[in-house]
């Protein structure tokens, strides 16, 4: 799954333009400053997959993207479970890190990462003109490999390859560091690479 440097250029606009507006969402939720950062994009192997997301136990609010393409992939919100703790204390007033997580962090965390996917698919449409809907969440407390693994299994390609774009959003003052994960079949990216390209070229 090989990207030019333009599609490239573009694709990491758009995480952009959509991590900006979570990042200013969780912001306001939190009542703390939250910094975004869009890595390189990674075309990554299935068989890699676990090198990439790492074995610890994370949460994975997964969304599959809806609207003018049907079955257009998944866009997710994940956290490890460190930070998930953190973020949800923060929230219901709470302190003690070494609780087990229950129904009411659960329930937290999946209106956080409703809220943010939200945002960011709101962010990329405006733009795009392109509207790429959620569906109802679905909640993973796993580790964050099978997790993934088990999302792509789903997907209607015969998929090897995945490409995997994410926005790291970090707030200092609370630890907590989280990403946005766009997995986009191949028909939602063409459309994706296509539409960001005719507006580059067209500024």
């Amino acid at each position: 799954m090989k990207l030019t440097t333009v599609q490239t250029d573009a694709i990491q606009e758009l995480a952009n333009i959509g991590a900006a507006h979570a990042a200013t969402t969780l912001s306001t939720m939190l009542g703390s400053s939250v910094e975004m950062s869009v890595p390189a994009l990674k075309a990554i192997d299935i068989s890699e997959l676990g090198t990439y997301m790492g074995e610890e136990s994370a949460a994975m609010v997964a969304f599959e993207l809806q609207g003018e393409i049907q079955h257009g992939g998944y866009i997710i919100f994940y956290i490890t479970k460190e930070s998930s703790i953190r973020l949800t204390n923060t929230m219901l007033g709470l302190t003690d890190m070494n609780r087990t997580m229950n129904e009411m962090d659960e329930s937290a965390l999946i209106e956080v990462g409703n809220i943010m996917v939200s945002a960011f698919l709101d962010a990329t449409a405006e733009l795009l003109g392109f509207i790429m809907l959620p569906s109802p969440p679905a909640l993973s407390l796993d580790m964050a490999h099978a997790a993934m693994s088990s999302l792509i299994a789903q997907m209607g390609d015969d998929v090897n390859e995945v490409l995997l774009f994410s926005t790291e959003l970090i707030c200092e003052e609370h630890k907590i560091d989280s990403d946005i994960i766009m997995l986009p079949e191949s028909k939602t990216l063409e459309k994706i690479v296509e539409m960001m390209e005719n507006m580059m070229k067209g500024i």
